[in-house]
């Protein structure tokens, strides 16, 4: 039996952050000519990525690789203080393309470690939010990926010790992590609001919601992509086979023999002429009825730096 039903996740694809990105890299092409300089991937999509690149958008890891009086764009991740001063005392022109969330997540730290706290961050290493958010302040960041780290985590003092959390994580994940360095730190603060950002939480809602209606997930999203990844893994948990793919091309016909029931969701990333191409391509494996779920409908908009408005 092949596929005869799609559900589609509803909210799924790209969020108001990853929207206010890109477009403040499509404006500076259009603004200022290519080459436009982006420190790190814009979003973690290669569609999205190559497309950019197409229209002479330049993407380094290192500032060494700009030119003098080159624009240069910080990705959706943040960066590092250390990073931002460089670009500044290299005299780049600067538009910040970091997600406003991500912002808050700096902001908190700045401002408490000037209270004297120390954090304990929950994480994952290296990726490019989490060495942003690191690299806030100089010491006193403590990395927790998973519950065995907490055991690890020795700070100075714990009557001034804050949590924050690296907004693209799973839900579920994070609250088991925070149960655990509760009962270890009971003084320790939390975030006034939790840090996962509204986009992940829904996205993951979403899927949550497809629990018993499906038998396999498909998630549109590149695997550099934190939250597409938490969004296959938390519906492999439920029980239904997942797969993430970046196109339609990567479907393979075995993943849906005797799984008739195909779910489908996008990470905050990935666009949705990716997902579309993945129902033809469905359809034409035999999908008969496509059906949206309700679900939370996203209205948050971002205002874009200033100095980015084109000319009528």
């Amino acid at each position: 039996m092949s596929v005869q039903s799609i559900l589609l996740a509803e909210p799924r694809g790209f969020c108001a952050g990853v929207d206010r990105a890109i477009e403040i890299v499509e404006r500076a092409l259009t603004k200022f000519g290519p080459p436009i300089y982006v420190r790190h991937e814009i979003v973690h999509n290669t569609f999205v990525v190559d497309a950019l690149k197409k229209k002479g958008a330049v993407f380094i890891e290192d500032m060494s690789e700009v030119p003098p009086g080159a624009t240069l764009i910080f990705s959706a991740h943040g960066v590092s203080r250390a990073v931002q001063q460089e670009a500044h005392e290299r005299g780049f022109t600067i538009f910040d393309a970091t997600c406003p969330l991500v912002t808050k997540v700096h902001v908190e730290v700045a401002k408490l470690h000037k209270e004297g706290y120390e954090f304990i961050m929950i994480g994952h290493k290296g990726h490019p939010e989490v060495e942003g958010t690191l690299g806030q302040i100089d010491s006193g960041i403590h990395l927790v990926e998973d519950v065995a780290d907490v055991a690890r985590v020795n700070p100075s003092q714990t009557e001034r010790l804050a949590v924050v959390t690296q907004t693209t994580l799973s839900m579920d994940d994070t609250a088991e992590i925070l149960a655990v360095l509760k009962k270890k730190f009971p003084q320790m603060r939390q975030p006034k609001q939790q840090d996962i950002c509204y986009a992940t939480q829904n996205r993951q809602d979403a899927v949550k919601l497809m629990r018993g209606q499906v038998d396999v997930v498909i998630v549109v999203g590149s695997a550099t992509s934190s939250n597409s990844n938490r969004l296959r893994e938390l519906a492999q948990r439920m029980g239904a086979d997942s797969h993430m793919i970046d196109t339609a091309a990567e479907l393979q016909a075995h993943w849906f023999e005797g799984k008739p029931r195909v779910g489908l969701t996008a990470g905050a990333s990935a666009p949705e002429v990716l997902v579309q191409e993945v129902i033809t391509r469905l359809r034409e494996m035999g999908a008969v009825s496509v059906r949206k779920m309700n679900g939370v409908q996203e209205d948050t908009h971002y205002p874009l730096p200033k100095g980015l408005k084109l000319s009528s």
